[in-house]
């Protein structure tokens, strides 16, 4: 068995393909990828394989392709664009004398380095264990024989394989309890989100289609965001106001094609924010000459994890790279030929902070956001409720004589129909009555001209 290198960031890039020729796109994607975990591209080779080798994958004559091409390179890596079996993994690390990562590993190896908050650490040490624990065979054939017989070495009777699958599996049951109490922890805080009956927005799309940077803008955050692939994996949450009040916006994973089911079975407590949101925010990148496929691919993952059926508005990002497009809101209307209604869609420029008025009447419009305004007059009793609306900035003016007081008020009815069920609400009913079968004042929903 040959002495990995620990450096292993010169890598030669491997394209799998049924036939014809390997897709740009996917190379393109793959590059991405390796250079996102801070490898360079040494070459990039593509590899037909019409009938998969159960031992190494590709044919003998492609196997022999790879050896040359890793010498002619110098890479000390080869990177996979494909799921490995261990044994394939174990056979082509012994012919090609290097270390072999294949799509699975590259993508647990990029979360390993983005993920920064405790859960989401434990997320991905307990992917790439479940994921290492099939392969601990690489690398221990020396130590194959059982332990004992030598003076000092007498022990267990175990092989060095077996006391090291016994340590790893005592290492994932620790993390799963320890994952277990920060997702109940998550779970009492998202639990009191609903309470507060805001309504919640995830951002979801394909890894970056710009999610961090339009959350940035839309709610004042610093969230790292950067034009690589995964810049972040932990969800952000922020509450920002829109035409009609405020809503709870969360930002969340970025998607791929061909995600590792190691991943979004660990994600699956994160992604409970798109689970469980009453509207998804599906962020596309415009000027992504795949997006329609970017867009099935995202679909496919939100069915997976039981998010297919909330409601969903397009966000075609990145229209600054589209030379004549400008931000326009295109409503739901049927497609051509066909009897079914084409998505809503919003056409923006995060980075340069266009479009995004028509982002948020568009926001408010879905989520059906009403308002509730009017007279209210206050008995001198009701001081309590009074300063309640204060705090709430919904005063727009304000009398006061021997009876009590009388406020024009302007509120979102998620607050004034909180405030009407607590104590010493009851004034405030009224008005909640009247406004409870209103739709959204269409003044903040006025089509712009495109």
């Amino acid at each position: 068995m040959f002495e990995r290198s620990e450096k292993g960031e010169h890598a030669l890039l491997i394209q799998p393909h049924l036939g014809g020729t390997a897709s740009e796109a996917a190379l393109e994607e793959f590059s991405e990828l390796a250079r996102s975990a801070g490898a360079s591209v040494a070459a990039v080779l593509p590899a037909r394989v019409a009938r998969p080798n159960p031992a190494t994958l590709v044919g003998s004559g492609k196997l022999e392709e790879m050896k040359a091409a890793v010498a002619a390179t110098g890479a000390d890596l080869v990177l996979v664009n494909h799921p490995l079996t261990p044994i394939q993994e174990r056979n082509l690390e012994k012919v090609l004398q290097c270390r072999v990562v294949d799509r699975t590993g590259l993508i647990l190896d990029i979360f390993a380095q983005r993920a920064h908050s405790h859960e989401g650490k434990l997320q991905v040490e307990l992917a790439q264990l479940r994921h290492m624990a099939t392969r601990l065979v690489r690398g221990w054939t020396h130590l194959d024989s059982q332990r004992g017989g030598a003076i000092g070495l007498r022990g267990p009777g175990e092989t060095q394989l077996e006391t090291d699958r016994r340590l790893l599996q005592k290492r994932v049951d620790a993390l799963q309890k320890r994952l277990e109490k920060v997702q109940v922890q998550r779970g009492q805080m998202r639990r009191a989100r609903l309470r507060s009956e805001l309504p919640r927005v995830a951002l979801v799309g394909y890894t970056n289609a710009g999610k961090s940077t339009l959350f940035n803008v839309l709610t004042g955050a610093d969230a790292y965001a950067a034009d690589k692939l995964f810049a972040t994996l932990d969800p952000t949450v922020r509450r920002i106001t829109l035409p009609g009040g405020k809503v709870v916006l969360a930002d969340t994973v970025g998607f791929v094609s061909d995600l590792p089911h190691e991943l979004v079975a660990a994600f699956r407590s994160t992604l409970d924010e798109a689970r469980e949101a009453d509207l998804l925010l599906h962020l596309v990148d415009a000027a992504d000459p795949l997006r329609d496929e970017r867009i099935a691919q995202v679909d496919a993952v939100l069915e997976d994890i039981g998010a297919g059926d909330i409601p969903q508005l397009l966000v075609f990002n990145k229209i600054d790279r589209i030379e004549g497009l400008t931000p326009r809101h295109d409503r739901p209307h049927a497609a051509a030929g066909t009897d079914q209604p084409q998505r809503e869609r919003v056409w923006i420029s995060a980075r340069d902070q266009r479009g995004l008025d028509l982002l948020r009447s568009a926001l408010a419009g879905n989520l059906g956001l009403r308002r509730v305004t009017g007279e209210l007059e206050l008995p001198s009793s009701a001081g309590r409720l009074r300063s309640r609306l204060h705090e709430l900035d919904a005063v727009r003016g304000e009398s006061h004589d021997d009876q009590g007081w009388r406020l024009q008020v302007d509120l979102p009815h998620a607050d004034a129909a909180r405030l009407a069920a607590e104590a010493g609400g009851a004034p405030l009913q009224a008005l909640v009555e009247r406004a409870g079968g209103s739709e959204l004042d269409e003044s903040g929903l006025a089509d712009h001209p495109w």
